[in-house]
């Protein structure tokens, strides 16, 4: 992140017009993060109520693995939450 900054603040600087729209490009390509996470939980509890049906003994264990997967791959959408937020509350309050 540190290359991206300094690049939008020289382009700022140097009179390159508003960096404003690039800030927005970069959280916008942050918050596709929360949108494969979300794919990714979707396949993880596919898989996982396929394994149900296939092995309906192991239940209780499959159902806490997923439960752990899924709570592990939230993790990764609040991640990129995070950083989009503060892509645009930071380096958009430097900018403008």
């Amino acid at each position: 992140m540190g290359f991206i900054t300094n690049l939008i603040m020289a382009a700022a600087s140097e009179g390159y017009g508003s960096s404003l729209g690039l800030i927005a490009i970069g959280a916008g390509i942050a918050a596709i993060g929360c949108g494969f996470s979300a794919l990714g939980e979707g396949m993880i509890a596919s898989k996982a109520m396929e394994a149900m049906g296939r092995n309906p003994e192991n239940h209780s264990k499959l159902q806490s693995t997923m439960i752990l997967a899924v709570a592990l791959d939230e993790s990764t959408a609040i991640y990129a939450l995070v950083i989009a937020i503060l892509i645009i509350f930071i380096l958009g309050g430097k900018i403008a």
